[in-house]
């Protein structure tokens, strides 16, 4: 059996997979709330950068980071490229999926506890196709109970971020969410890492792909990309609260519009009927119908 160790650099890959996690929750807290005040196509936008946030940055980014510190005496570690790839456009699809059956008009708690089993669910796919991406000469087994224990975090804990992301507002508020999401997708992450074992005996397949440090430099540097085009984004946008108060004046200012038309109106009908009676009063003709 190959001695598995999860922390080979020690707590420098939990802790910046812990805070890469915070930091795409808070991404996506940001753009989901501008996305409940808006309609139409800058709702999609928003939604589509919160799932990329929240999916890509929060979670894959999370797992990818601890899978830095994952060893396995006597044996190298490769990745195969195309399904680590694939695990990160699932991560951000089922995060959408689970945003948009979530944030359904009158979709309520039912709706959110669907979305929420469809992203975890999603989630919970995309950590063991990452896992499958794993290269090494030896043979991954699984303990059924911690792959389920861990299945049953990943749909709790996205529950939480999409009930987060439809109700959660203001700096603190979407602070105190994304700390408390990136334990979540931590503990999921970590708890499917303890489900596994490996066993090197008698394997004589040769590891392929590519390391995960290879990986390191266009990973931060797209995540380095985004993270500002998003923050840019954000900083440049209205706010919620800024959204809802134009949206409020606006409405007023209609009404005001409607109110002044509907009052001209009446009268200009009020002085039609009044400039009829004083011309009839005034009419010649109206002395000699009455026989004066």
């Amino acid at each position: 059996m190959g001695h598995v160790d999860h922390f080979q650099y020690g707590a420098l890959t939990p802790v910046i997979a812990y805070l890469m996690s915070c930091l795409g929750s808070a991404l996506g807290l940001l753009c989901t709330t501008r996305a409940r005040a808006v309609r139409g196509w800058v709702r999609a936008r928003w939604l589509v950068l919160g799932a990329a946030s929240i999916g890509g940055t929060g979670i894959w980014v999370m797992h990818f980071i601890g899978m830095l510190g994952f060893s396995v005496r006597g044996t190298p570690i490769r990745y195969d490229v195309s399904k680590t790839i694939a695990s990160l456009v699932l991560a951000v699809i089922v995060v959408g999926v689970g945003m948009a059956i979530a944030g359904r008009r009158n979709a309520g708690w039912t709706g959110l506890v669907l979305g929420g089993v469809v992203t975890g669910g999603g989630v919970a796919s995309m950590h063991y196709m990452g896992m499958a991406a794993l290269s090494l000469d030896g043979r991954i087994h699984y303990d059924t109970l911690r792959v389920t224990l861990s299945i049953l975090i990943a749909v709790v804990a996205a529950t939480a971020a999409l009930w987060a992301a439809l109700h959660v507002s203001g700096f603190a508020a979407t602070g105190g969410a994304a700390l408390i999401m990136g334990v979540a997708v931590s503990g999921m992450h970590y708890t499917g890492m303890s489900a596994m074992s490996v066993r090197t005996e008698g394997a004589h397949g040769l590891a392929h792909g590519v390391e995960a440090t290879q990986f390191l430099a266009p990973l931060i540097t797209g995540i380095s990309l985004f993270t500002v085009i998003t923050l840019f984004m954000v900083a440049l946008s209205p706010s919620a609260d800024e959204i809802r108060e134009e949206a409020e004046l606006s409405a007023r200012l209609a009404r005001l519009e409607d109110n002044r038309g509907t009052s001209f109106a009446s009268g200009n009908a009020e002085g039609g009927r009044v400039s009829h009676r004083r011309r009839g009063e005034n009419d010649p003709r109206d002395y000699f119908r009455s026989g004066r």
